[in-house]
């Protein structure tokens, strides 16, 4: 889905509009001799060796369009899979899909595009405490509200944070009337939504948002930023509205929520709610269980470049200055600047990604993928993956469902060499499109999903990364 899912080469709302899926820093200086051919990415040309004997077990199928999976912190051994048509549903210890979604906002979000869309359902995150205070955090694109970014035109939808309560007297049902609406935006176009609710050991809740959608982060809703050499946009701009963000929100202090007060605009200029800014479409993001707890984000990139990037506190990763680590031409995006800024206009360095992959539009040879699923590092009972970054491509192209999965080893400055992982029961691609990546409490890695491009059919299935038999 792309739910945001899939950037479908950085034009999904003007080629491919009705099937692209979006979804899902830049440069300290100024990068130098790209030209307007792009040159191969260092991953495609440093591959690590395949890990080998691994496979995909299936745990559930006959969703529509999943999107995630999340463990109830609860000690159950429970996981809730996210549908991107607005319902959770349970898959209890037994490996059982309960048939009642576990929540239901169909009847709240605005009407989806069943033949590619990248509304909806877009994240759930469980308070740490919920197993004593039942408290789990939504993010789902709701009817959009009167008026629009300017007087001729209007907003397409509203992107809907809200807290819900699990029922008193059902452990697998949420009460549905408990919803607690604490932020509203509205949403200038149908793509780049973000998605991602988590919490960090901080018992902060983090949220990515994108740039508000379109192509070049411009159009209605899209406002002017400090580098003027591209029209747009939100991904830079931090004093204006949210979009392009990762947000960080105290959900146990202040109404509607409260601000930490480390957050990096605290007492400077710019929304406080900020963390981290620069980001195009941030659709998954995770954070290592292990490792310093470091923040993985994969950011849809437009026609030339995917990015996976380690975020920290009050970082700028450069969009619509820079796609990966080139420098965007937003007038000729097939194209790339020679040079172009470092850092902003407050003096932040434009972070680069630690991996870039080529976009499927992108005419240099290598790896490429419609767009970056974010994933997450593995921490779990595989010794061979343990402590790798594994995350996904949506497909190579539209015309077919060939998603795949790949790992890299974090590492230190620079790009981060990757390859694609094998699987016992599958040969070149998976056959699927990769809507999402979950992991339990255990740092077991789980896949989701479908054959169709958007939400729509019952092909939709969950499975969890595991050893060959």
């Amino acid at each position: 889905m792309k739910k945001n899912v899939l950037n479908a080469a950085g034009v999904s709302n003007i080629i491919l509009a009705g099937i692209i899926i979006c979804l899902v820093s830049y440069l300290a200086g100024c990068k130098k001799g790209e030209g307007s051919l792009p040159g191969v990415s260092a991953e495609s040309t440093v591959p690590l060796n395949k890990i080998k004997q691994l496979d995909l077990q299936l745990v559930a199928s006959n969703f529509v369009s999943p999107i995630g999976v999340v463990p109830i912190p609860d000690n159950t051994g429970r996981l809730v899979v996210i549908d991107q048509v607005g319902k959770l549903y349970i898959i209890d210890a037994a490996g059982t899909t309960l048939a009642t979604p576990f929540l239901d906002v169909t009847s709240r979000m605005v009407t989806l595009n069943p033949n590619f869309d990248e509304r909806g359902l877009l994240g759930v995150a469980f308070h740490p405490n919920y197993s004593t205070n039942g408290r789990l955090f939504v993010y789902y694109n709701a009817p959009p509200r009167a008026g629009g970014p300017t007087p001729t035109t209007t907003w397409n939808n509203l992107a809907r944070f809200s807290e819900f309560r699990v029922s008193a007297s059902n452990p697998n049902l949420v009460d549905m009337s408990s919803e607690r609406v604490f932020l509203e935006i509205d949403d200038p176009q149908s793509n780049h939504n973000g998605g991602t609710l988590i919490f960090g050991t901080d018992g902060y809740l983090y949220i990515s948002i994108g740039d508000g959608g379109r192509a070049n982060d411009t159009g209605p809703g899209h406002v002017e930023d400090w580098y003027l050499v591209n029209a747009g946009g939100n991904g830079q701009d931090i004093e204006q509205n949210l979009w392009g963000s990762i947000l960080r929100l105290d959900m146990d202090s202040g109404l509607p929520y409260g601000i930490p007060a480390d957050n990096p605009l605290v007492g400077k200029p710019g929304f406080d709610e900020i963390y981290a800014y620069g980001f195009r479409n941030p659709y998954r993001m995770s954070f290592d269980m292990q490792g310093g707890n470091k923040l993985y984000v994969g950011d849809a990139g437009q026609v030339l470049y995917e990015e996976v990037s380690v975020v920290v506190k009050g970082g700028n990763y450069g969009w619509n200055v820079k796609e990966g680590t080139h420098c965007f031409n937003a007038a000729s995006p097939l194209t790339t600047f020679p040079e172009c800024p470092g850092a902003d206009n407050f003096g932040n360095p434009l972070i680069d990604p630690v991996i870039e992959m080529l976009n499927a539009q992108n005419p240099a040879p290598g790896v490429k993928t419609l767009t970056v699923i974010g994933g997450h590092v593995y921490r779990g009972n595989i010794p061979t993956l343990n402590g790798k970054y594994v995350f996904g491509s949506f497909s190579r192209s539209f015309a077919a469902p060939q998603g795949e999965i790949f790992v890299a080893q974090p590492a230190g400055p620079g790009l981060w060499p990757f390859s694609e992982l094998s699987f016992a029961s599958y040969t070149d691609h998976l056959g699927q499109f990769v809507k999402g990546f979950g992991q339990d409490l255990g740092g077991e890695i789980y896949v989701a999903t479908s054959t169709s491009v958007g939400p729509s059919g019952t092909s939709g299935k969950i499975y969890k990364i595991v050893l060959a038999e």
